[in-house]
């Protein structure tokens, strides 16, 4: 970098959600409907890892988090999709200026298992933030059996990401 280059901005941020989970419920996570017994008690569709990655892009902005910018009050919010919400975080960024680096995104939960699923998760979050499947990783992990998670009443996830200006 020559001393005239203007600096680059580098942001780091971090998410966390957890839902409880219920029998008949629709369960979806990273924008994909998985058949499951349970699904995510929520305002919205529930989909824990998205409000994850959300909270990780808007706090790494320093634009609050989810529920601040989509709050559970408001009817507009009643079940939408958080692929709508993703989108919408994506939009406040790139107002500021921001675009994705990367997102590296856990889930946790017991069942069901969803390493076949995570594929197609990945290639549509990276389509709707706008970015390359390579810049977008999904891992699950299970609690082990204990808990609230192993119990199987919820669900938790995290997520960090870059972002730059």
């Amino acid at each position: 970098m020559k001393n005239d280059d203007p600096p680059v901005n580098i942001r780091v941020g971090f998410g966390y959600d957890v839902h409880p989970l219920a029998s008949g419920r629709r369960l979806v996570l990273g924008g994909v409907e998985i058949s499951h017994s349970k699904g995510s008690v929520a305002h919205s569709d529930g989909d824990v890892l998205i409000h994850a990655l959300c909270d990780a892009l808007l706090g790494a902005a320093n634009l609050r988090d989810i529920g601040y910018n989509f709050p559970d009050t408001s009817a507009e919010f009643k079940d939408i999709s958080s692929l709508i919400l993703l989108e919408r975080t994506i939009d406040l960024l790139s107002q500021q200026g921001y675009r994705l680096g990367n997102a590296d995104i856990t889930l946790c939960l017991e069942k069901p298992k969803i390493k076949d699923h995570v594929p197609a998760m990945i290639e549509i979050l990276a389509r709707t933030m706008k970015t390359d499947i390579s810049n977008v990783s999904v891992k699950a992990t299970t609690n082990e059996k204990l808990g609230f998670i192993g119990r199987e009443e919820g669900m938790t996830a995290y997520a960090v990401v870059l972002i730059t200006k």
